[in-house]
């Protein structure tokens, strides 16, 4: 509901700051409800697989990213046909600043009905079910995990690290810096131009989400990623190559089609590392923390890579150029890579045995849930 309410938000000339507060306030709730809905969706598909397939059969949650994206950005697209927004000329009293900017966080009202009527449809998996089973189910799961799986909590956290930095950088920082202003340094390109671009390049975010599925399940969760950061850690490094303002050009003249190439690249890379997250994160977890385990990796790690990373960007981008947005990406991934190199591989492991090797009394039985 916190989508919703965004749509409902008084402006900034209304109630002065209490205003960007409140906005802060729901992007939190968005957060937090993405992620406890991201693990849940995650276990169900994860814990209902086929042997050998869980990779791919756990990455259809991840498809809900890009085909919301393309469903957000393509009503915002058909809102600026439709009311001749363009943000080059607008004043702020266009019908598209005043209000029609609103109508998609309204209209996801419907989004949110959908998705209660499946919750209350699902059952426990068969996993889950059969630790009920054998009494195994622990009365504080938060406390439990950070007890007896701190290590998995940081794996997962740094794993997902360089995933939600791309992210972000592809989708909310590198908005700002395509269409702001060229006096302020930045690129000067239409909002509607800019659409088109982020339209056509989410379908390689899309596409790529199954592929790194297969291939999660073909080469190993770890191998795999290997790659893909190092890939990631490539790119970081050519945006001052694609984005320099001198080389992209500005305004009417910038091009469009070096643009979408870089995001393209970036897209395909986010497809690829983000696919496979859904399978990993879990495998790391015993079943009965397994979801509180990979919501909690999952939140801290978009805390870290996400939250601030537009920030960060914009403020580097404004000092030091592109190219010092790109270095922070390699950071963030070079994070990424050693906790990968120092991880276990996963794609072979029995859901239900693991954290069961561990010598009796490892699970205190006052966090144990009576069965």
């Amino acid at each position: 509901m916190a989508t919703v309410l965004i749509g409902l938000l008084p402006t900034y000339t209304s109630i002065g700051i209490v205003a960007p507060m409140l906005l802060a306030l729901m992007r939190f709730c968005q957060g937090l409800g993405l992620g406890g809905e991201w693990s849940g969706a995650s276990l169900l598909a994860g814990e209902n697989s086929r042997a050998g397939k869980r990779g791919f059969d756990s990455m259809w949650p991840q498809l809900g990213a890009p085909f919301g994206f393309l469903l957000a950005n393509g009503f915002f697209f058909m809102l600026t046909m439709t009311m001749n927004y363009d943000s080059t000329q607008a004043t702020t009293n266009h019908a598209f600043l005043a209000w029609g900017w609103r109508l998609p966080f309204l209209f996801s009202a419907v989004i949110v009905a959908l998705g209660l009527y499946v919750r209350f449809k699902l059952h426990e998996t068969p996993s889950f079910q059969r630790t009920k089973d054998r009494g195994e189910v622990v009365k504080a799961p938060v406390l439990e995990v950070f007890r007896s799986s701190w290590r998995d909590l940081i794996r997962g956290t740094f794993i997902m690290l360089a995933t939600y930095t791309l992210f972000y950088l592809m989708t909310t920082w590198i908005l700002s810096y395509a269409i702001g202003k060229v006096a302020l340094g930045y690129l000067g390109i239409s909002y509607h131009s800019f659409l088109v671009v982020q339209l056509i390049t989410i379908c390689a975010f899309a596409l790529t989400i199954p592929i790194s599925g297969l291939l999660g399940d073909k080469l190993g969760r770890k191998r795999f990623l290997l790659v893909v950061t190092v890939a990631i850690i490539a790119f970081g490094l050519s945006f001052g190559f694609f984005l320099d303002p001198a080389r992209m050009g500005t305004g009417s003249s910038a091009n469009l089609v070096l643009m979408t190439v870089f995001m393209l690249i970036g897209m395909a890379l986010m497809g690829l590392t983000f696919g496979i997250q859904s399978a990993l994160l879990p495998e790391l977890f015993p079943t009965n923390v397994r979801y509180t385990g990979s919501a909690i990796s999952y939140n801290v790690s978009s805390i870290l890579g996400a939250a601030v990373a537009p920030f960060i960007a914009a403020w580097l981008a404004a000092r030091f150029g592109p190219g010092s947005v790109g270095l922070y990406l390699v950071a963030m991934a070079v994070l990424t890579l050693i906790v990968l190199i120092t991880t276990h591989e996963t794609r072979d492991l029995d859901l239900d045995a693991i954290g069961r090797d561990k010598p009796a009394g490892e699970v205190p039985e006052s966090v144990l849930v009576d069965a």
